[in-house]
C-alpha cells in the first residue's frame, strides 16, 4: 500500500501493518471527537512513525498513486476534525 504523508513524501507500507494503522486511525477519530489534544498529538505521531518505520520511502522521482493520504505532522486537532470522522482515513 502506498501511503503519502503530506509535506514528507510517499512510503510503501506492507499490508501486514494495515490493521495497526487502522487501529490508530479509529482511536484518532475518538480523540478528535473528545477534543483531547495531548492524546491526539501522541496518536498522530504514532501513526506517522508507524508508516515511516515500517514503510519504505518511494523515490521522489518515481510517480506512484497514493492509496492513502495522511495529514502533515503539524496538523491541528481542529483541522483534523474534518479528516478523522466516521471510519477515519483508513477504511475498515
Amino acid at each position: 500500500m502506498i501511503v503519502r504523508i503530506l509535506t514528507e513524501g510517499q512510503f510503501n507500507l506492507p499490508g501486514a501493518h494495515l490493521d495497526d494503522l487502522n487501529d490508530i486511525d479509529n482511536q484518532l477519530v475518538e480523540v478528535v471527537e473528545n477534543e483531547n489534544r495531548a492524546e491526539f498529538k501522541r496518536l498522530l505521531k504514532k501513526m506517522l512513525d508507524l508508516v515511516r518505520e515500517k514503510g519504505t520511502p518511494v523515490p521522489m522521482d518515481e510517480i506512484v498513486e497514493s492509496d492513502l493520504m495522511l495529514p502533515q505532522p503539524d496538523i491541528t486537532i481542529e483541522e483534523a476534525g474534518e479528516l478523522f470522522t466516521g471510519e477515519g482515513l483508513v477504511p475498515d
